[in-house]
């Protein structure tokens, strides 16, 4: 049995309904391995237009829920309104978590893993319906440095009782190929699954941004005392696309995304897939994510945070 329930779960995760209005998404085979259902997204269209500065600036507001818990949160918002009112509060720790981004390096390939890992921050709580177990973020503003190891691990208790965690890995790529993004993605994934006990629960189970209330699942999961797990793998791939298409209406646009991405599966080397064990394929789950002029939208993405 789990130490948590489902209902206090549910309340662990964070707010990402303003975010997924403007994504669009579906969920289906691709000449992939393995042949499960995976998840093919895009930004939003409504009608012919792409509502990318919505995107960008809601993925934005999702920042201090990336880098605090709620608890957390919480406690700094109630002890800056006290002090300033809830609006100059809220604002103030908005800049906090803007800040700790610039602490980091400035250089476009960190901001280009920043957006990624914020991007699969959301998509596992809102595709996989996982609550954050550990964050990357905390854990490089407090060390200053750049981090090997899982770009998200994150928790949820299945309907039959099972304890799943769900590996992420975010690989996000303003130039090179498809195929380079996806062999890297791939490779990441595989060596976070046989490191993530050590490297990542082993070191940080007990620092203070741990969700207390997944502290005991954590230890219980390093002690190899917790009952019924599965470990499932998710590699979200962000590339720029270069494809040209006519945008006649929604539906169509929408369509044809979906299109490109099929075609760049089928057109993949399947050798990249050599070294997916196959008693693995029932948890490996991959996010496609075509970006057309991904780097002025990583440059939006810095501007808006401030870089």
């Amino acid at each position: 049995m789990s130490v948590i329930s489902k209902e206090e779960l549910e309340k662990l995760k964070t707010y990402t309904d303003s975010l997924m209005n403007h994504v669009y998404w579906v969920q289906q085979t691709f000449d992939v391995v393995p042949n499960n259902n995976h998840i093919a997204t895009c930004i939003n269209f409504v009608d012919r237009q792409e509502y990318r500065a919505e995107f960008c600036r809601e993925l934005i507001n999702t920042i201090p829920d990336w880098i605090y818990s709620k608890k957390k949160s919480k406690a700094i918002l109630d002890k800056l309104t006290h002090i300033r009112g809830i609006a100059n509060a809220s604002s103030e720790l908005s800049t906090i978590c803007f800040e700790k981004f610039r602490d980091r390096n400035p250089n476009n390939l960190f901001t280009q893993g920043q957006f990624g890992e914020l991007l699969l921050f959301n998509f596992l709580q809102s595709f996989h319906s996982s609550v954050p177990l550990l964050r990357k973020m905390p854990i490089t503003t407090g060390t200053g440095l750049e981090r090997n190891g899982a770009d998200a691990i994150h928790y949820k208790l299945s309907d039959t009782n099972k304890n799943l965690f769900f590996l992420g890995e975010s690989k996000a790529y303003t130039t090179g190929t498809f195929y380079s993004a996806t062999k890297k993605s791939i490779e990441s994934i595989l060596k976070t699954y046989e490191d993530h006990r050590k490297k990542d629960i082993g070191l940080y189970i007990y620092d203070d941004f741990l969700e207390k209330e997944l502290q005991e699942i954590a230890e219980n999961y390093k002690d190899g005392t917790l009952k019924n797990v599965e470990v499932h793998l998710v590699c979200i791939i962000i590339f720029n696309e270069t494809d040209i298409f006519e945008k006649n209406d929604e539906v169509q646009i929408k369509k044809d995304i979906i299109k490109i991405i099929e075609k760049r599966c089928k057109n993949l080397d399947k050798k990249i897939f050599n070294d997916i064990d196959k008693g693995l394929y029932p948890r490996f789950n991959y996010i496609f994510f075509p970006v057309w002029e991904l780097d002025k939208l990583i440059e939006k993405f810095q501007i808006g945070i401030g870089k």
